[in-house]
């Protein structure tokens, strides 16, 4: 219900913002350009799925080789205790918890082409026990708010874009994007437990919390003792070490094991490359809707209106210029991209917008492209509380990157 009225408001408000356009400002090409943008992200998401479908083909035959082998369910003993208090609707030891806790790390490792297919497999694991299949479960609801929330070790692709484009010292966002994005999962799982019963003053739920923060702060200190070339290299060690240790670690499981690895890859493939194409209608009616509405101008307008409303309660100017890569990321993660690259070059990667912009990029998540994507391959319409909890996680995320942002760097 919640997705189908934010849908509708793309076009909706599309719509009359191209009346404006052509009314007002007497630009009649813009009803033009906003039918011609429409072709091309249905193309764009098509082609967006046709990439997909390879990696969740072959990341869904790895995880069915892990799951035969008995590595996933390994994983999921592992986390039993944590996730009996947060996931009370997930049997003990059900492989659905080691699918989400292999989800949630290689998020966290900044590995976005491998989070993807296993969260996919977890949202299938879950569907599994849902007695409603055309509703997002409580576990379900709850996986796709921490997925959105996404906890970042190692925003690799931030640093990345802020090195290209000639800052000082492309890691000087790393310490701000943590602290932000720990800080939006928190809200995310803050939020979600008033939805559910979800037992967050259990003693061993704080013992895991504490946990998390110790890891978080040792990790910190590591990283930061390293310059911004051994950072960016350890970084990349650390993220192929992990993917490929994995890979073998269920190849020789498998083989301890006795399971026949290719052919349950095989079993796997096939049932990734089923999830690729029914993701395909999702996934262009949410991008198409998001390109619409920013094509028309109305994502423009939207802008404007907020940087004059924080204008009246006092809000410093200085945030402005990285509003757009806020307001966009939630809809769409190239488009945000795109204006943090924007950003960076018109005022400089060191400026304070510059550097606000990268906070905005890292510490929050697509939540429109996820939710689509997400509840889409199990072929779920009704989402719940799923998109209100996903976008508090994301304001508290970006009012976070705000704070570090004056806290770290604040402007001369």
């Amino acid at each position: 219900m919640v997705l189908n009225a934010i849908w509708l408001l793309f076009f909706f408000a599309a719509f009359v913002a191209c009346l404006f356009h052509w009314l007002v400002l007497g630009d009649a090409g813009v009803f033009s350009k906003v039918m011609t943008e429409s072709f091309t992200m249905s193309k764009t998401a098509f082609e967006i799925a046709l990439g997909l479908t390879g990696v969740l083909t072959f990341w869904l035959g790895i995880m069915k080789v892990g799951e035969k082998a008995g590595a996933v369910q390994m994983l999921a003993r592992l986390v039993d205790p944590l996730f009996r208090r947060l996931f009370p609707g997930i049997p003990s030891g059900h492989p659905a918890a080691g699918s989400m806790l292999m989800n949630i790390s290689a998020n966290m490792l900044g590995l976005d082409n491998a989070a993807t297919p296993l969260g996919l497999k977890a949202m299938k694991e879950l569907q599994e026990l849902n007695p409603d299949k055309d509703t997002a479960s409580d576990a379900q609801v709850l996986f796709l708010i921490l997925n959105g929330a996404g906890l970042t070790l190692i925003p690799v692709s931030v640093m990345t874009y802020r090195a290209q484009l000639g800052a000082a010292n492309p890691a000087d966002v790393f310490l701000p994007i943590l602290l932000a994005t720990f800080f939006g999962t928190l809200a995310g799982l803050v939020s979600a437990s008033f939805f559910q019963n979800i037992q967050l003053r259990h003693p061993l739920v704080l013992a895991w919390l504490a946990g998390m923060i110790a890891a978080v702060a040792g990790s910190l200190m590591y990283f930061a003792r390293l310059s911004a070339a051994e950072l960016s290299a350890t970084s990349a060690l650390v993220s192929g070490l992990v993917l490929f240790g994995v890979i073998v670690a269920f190849l020789l499981l498998a083989v301890r094991r006795k399971v026949q690895a290719f052919e349950a890859f095989i079993e796997g493939a096939r049932e990734g490359f089923n999830t690729a194409v029914m993701v395909i209608p999702y996934l262009v009616a949410i991008l198409v809707g998001i390109a619409v509405f920013r094509a028309s101008g109305a994502m423009d307008l939207l802008m404007r209106g907020v940087a004059n409303l924080l204008g009246l309660f006092g809000v410093p100017g200085d945030i402005v210029p990285a509003l757009p890569t806020a307001l966009m990321k939630p809809l769409s993660g190239s488009g945000a991209r795109g204006m943090m690259i924007d950003t960076m070059q018109t005022l400089g990667p060191d400026s304070f917008a510059g550097r606000l912009s990268a906070l905005f990029q890292a510490s929050s998540d697509t939540t429109f492209y996820v939710i689509a994507v997400y509840f889409g391959a199990v072929g779920i319409r009704k989402t719940r509380h799923t998109v209100p909890c996903s976008l508090i996680a994301d304001a508290t995320a970006i009012i976070a990157a705000i704070a570090m942002a004056y806290l770290f760097f604040p402007p001369a």
